[in-house]
């Protein structure tokens, strides 16, 4: 039976994802020389955003950082609520008496920023942030998996990414592929996750809501 329900939070809780992108263009294009694109931007992705603007601009790091912290607060205002449904399905899986977990690749101070904006910061049992070196979204899995005694089939987890799935398998756990995020990659996900793929938040509680009460499939081997 599912025990632990964990969630992205960029383009899965909310629509941040844009807003990520304007701030790091912003602050980091004058460090780099350049004006940014949002394919250089996007290929630091899952990284925390240390190691994001490390990748880019090695030296100045510090001073860049503490401007792009800055910056992400203060537009924070244009993303300020989760996507429709979140909040519902958060308090429904609650009800349920599931752990809820949130393991995001951004950093500590970020993350916060956004659960502060959005008033989750007390919604999750768990959360575990990202490094600056590499992606450890399936290293977070595991150690919940250890933490609460559970196996993989116990546990699911919810992202947007391609990144998410493989991520995902390597603690043996299924991702359920949300598409309604900005800059989710159907096509992609629906090929390597065809079984688990939602193109709203409603159909994925109505998903969670029938599956969560009743012994789940195997668990993909990664």
């Amino acid at each position: 039976m599912i025990k632990l329900v964990a969630f992205d939070l960029d383009g899965t809780i909310g629509d941040t994802i844009p807003m990520c992108i304007k701030a790091f263009r912003q602050v980091v294009s004058p460090y780099a020389g350049h004006l940014l694109t949002d394919r250089e931007i996007v290929e630091t992705f899952g990284l925390n955003e240390i190691g994001m603007i490390k990748s880019i601009v090695p030296e100045n790091w510090e001073q860049a950082l503490r401007d792009f912290y800055s910056l992400y607060e203060k537009l924070h205002h244009e993303c300020s609520q989760p996507y429709e449904g979140i909040r519902e399905l958060i308090a429904a899986l609650r009800a349920k008496g599931l752990i809820l977990a949130l393991i995001t690749g951004k950093g500590e101070r970020s993350c916060r920023i956004t659960l502060n904006e959005f008033g989750m910061e007390h919604d999750f049992d768990e959360i575990l942030t990202g490094s600056e070196s590499e992606n450890v979204k399936g290293q977070s899995l595991k150690l919940l998996l250890k933490k609460y005694d559970l196996l993989p089939a116990q546990c699911l987890y919810i992202g947007d990414a391609v990144s998410d799935v493989s991520e995902a398998g390597k603690a043996g756990v299924i991702c359920l592929s949300a598409l309604w995020g900005t800059i989710a990659k159907a096509e992609e996900l629906k090929s390597i996750n065809a079984d688990y793929i939602f193109e709203t938040v409603e159909e994925l509680k109505n998903y969670l809501m029938k599956n969560t009460n009743q012994e789940p499939e195997e668990a993909p081997i990664p």
